[in-house]
C-alpha cells in the first residue's frame, strides 16, 4: 500500500505542476493578446494617418507628372538650341575674326604698296628737284636768303646749314 499513496501523491503533485503550468500559459496567453489588441491598435491608427498623406502625395504626383515631363521635354530641347546658336555664334566669330584678319593684312599690304609706289617716286622727285636747284644756284651764282653766298666760308662748297647735321 505504501507504492499505492506514494503513487496518488505523485499524481496529485503532477496535477497541481500541470495545473500552474497552464496557469502561466494562460497568463502568457492573456499578456500576448493584450500586446497584439494594442499593436492593432497602433498599426490602425498608423494607417489612418499615412493613407490619406499617401493618397495625396500619390494624387500630387499624377497630377504633376506630365507638366514635370514637358518641363523636361522643354528644358532638353531648349538646351539643344542653346547649343546650336552658341556653336553658331561661335562659328560666326570665327569668320568675323578671319575677316578682321584679312582686312588688316590687306591694309598693310596696300599701305606697303602705296608707300612704295607714290612716296618712293616722291622722294625721287623731291631729290632731283633739290638737285636740279643747287645747280642752278651754283650755275648762275645765287646767293642764300641772308644775302651770302650759298657756298660757305669753308671753301668746299657745301652750305653751312649742312656742315652740322
Amino acid at each position: 500500500m505504501a507504492t499505492e499513496t506514494q503513487f496518488t501523491i505523485l499524481l496529485w503533485e503532477i496535477g497541481i505542476a500541470v495545473l500552474v503550468q497552464v496557469g502561466v500559459l494562460i497568463g502568457i496567453l492573456l499578456a500576448v493578446q493584450k500586446s497584439s489588441a494594442r499593436l492593432n491598435s497602433i498599426a490602425d491608427d498608423i494607417h489612418k494617418r499615412t493613407v490619406p498623406i499617401l493618397e495625396s502625395t500619390n494624387a500630387l504626383l499624377a497630377n504633376t507628372k506630365p507638366q514635370i515631363e514637358t518641363i523636361v521635354e522643354n528644358l532638353t530641347v531648349t538646351s539643344e538650341n542653346l547649343k546650336t546658336q552658341v556653336d553658331d555664334i561661335i562659328d560666326r566669330a570665327r569668320l568675323q575674326v578671319v575677316r578682321a584678319d584679312q582686312l588688316v593684312t590687306s591694309t598693310m599690304d596696300k599701305v606697303e604698296e602705296v608707300q612704295q609706289t607714290v612716296i618712293s617716286p616722291v622722294r625721287q622727285l623731291a631729290g632731283v628737284l633739290q638737285g636740279l636747284s643747287m645747280g642752278f644756284n651754283v650755275l648762275f651764282g645765287r646767293r642764300g636768303h641772308n644775302g651770302h653766298s650759298q657756298r660757305g666760308g669753308n671753301g668746299a662748297g657745301v652750305p653751312r646749314d649742312e656742315m652740322f647735321i
